[in-house]
């Protein structure tokens, strides 16, 4: 079923928890996923421009926890480090945790906190997922927040319904959820109720793996820029932050952009909302109708 493409936007008159740093300052509205991450470097330059949110899907082993290691030693309290598992299983779970605390340890000081995961997600929670697995699972996430290992709870999901599943449920911190210009549903039920239930919103396939910043065969304009696709996700008031994925430094420096550039103007909203209607199409092919 094609999506209804005229949706409203919600105004901004509710607030939500906004994540924040040990050191109590608010997460920076773009934030580094190190995915795709393939020049050194690169994470140095992400905080040295205002980033101070980093995700990452396996902190034990990858180039960002190589790369945060020495600015832990120094600003710990001004990093928010956020990772997850798409594992239900209790044991597997605690074992990644206890590596990625290993892997970020870098003193026996106590005031630097390296050990302490910020946000830790169960990821990609989908209509397959087991509810009572689900609920173990949010309880394990809670355990080790009352025990001061993680400081928030968050899962992520494509799915719209799971989405105000969780929402609903509550003993949920904060959301990752798919949002971008081709990708809108969320504006209709999701996102507001995030809002209203004060969840803080990551987004994350803000270029919709990169198809956004091809110019459609149908649109006539210049195509959108990264920076472009983060601002769009950012207008809406329930998103704190805006994920990047860059692979090079030169990438980097690009979306970086999106940091001091002005809020979209309406003008401009309308006008990615029709490029991304027409990226999305009928929203008929494997993955699209895979995740809702």
């Amino acid at each position: 079923m094609k999506e209804n493409r005229d949706s409203a936007i919600p105004i901004d008159n509710l607030s939500t928890v906004s994540l924040e740093t040990l050191s109590g300052h608010a997460v920076s509205r773009l934030g580094l996923a190190s995915q795709y991450l393939k020049e050194v470097d690169c994470v140095q330059a992400a905080f040295e421009a205002g980033i101070n949110y980093f995700f990452s899907y396996d902190l034990s082993s990858d180039r960002l926890s190589g790369e945060l290691k020495p600015l832990l030693t120094t600003q710990r309290d001004a990093i928010f480090i956020a990772t997850g598992s798409e594992s239900r299983h209790p044991d597997t779970l605690q074992q990644y945790l206890d590596q990625v605390r290993r892997s970020l340890y870098v003193s026996e000081r106590e005031s630097l906190h390296t050990d302490v995961i910020d946000a830790f997600f169960a990821e990609y929670l989908s209509q397959e997922d087991n509810p009572h697995e689900v609920e173990a699972m949010l309880s394990q996430l809670q355990r080790w927040k009352a025990e001061g290992c993680i400081r928030y709870v968050g899962a992520s999901t494509h799915n719209r319904e799971i989405a105000l599943q969780l929402i609903e449920q509550g003993g949920w911190d904060v959301l990752m959820l798919r949002y971008n210009m081709a990708h809108r549903k969320a504006e209709e039920e999701v996102l507001p109720a995030a809002q209203a239930a004060g969840l803080p919103v990551i987004a994350f396939t803000c270029t919709r793996w990169g198809s956004l910043l091809k110019r459609h065969p149908q649109w006539h304009e210049p195509a959108p820029t990264a920076a472009d696709c983060y601002r769009y996700a950012l207008h809406h008031p329930a998103v704190q932050v805006a994920l990047t994925a860059p692979a090079t430094y030169s990438q980097l420096q690009e979306n970086l952009t999106a940091l001091k550039a002005p809020s979209l103007a309406i003008a401009e909203i309308e006008r990615w909302q029709t490029y991304g209607d027409s990226v999305y199409g009928s929203g008929q092919d494997a993955f699209e109708t895979q995740w809702l």
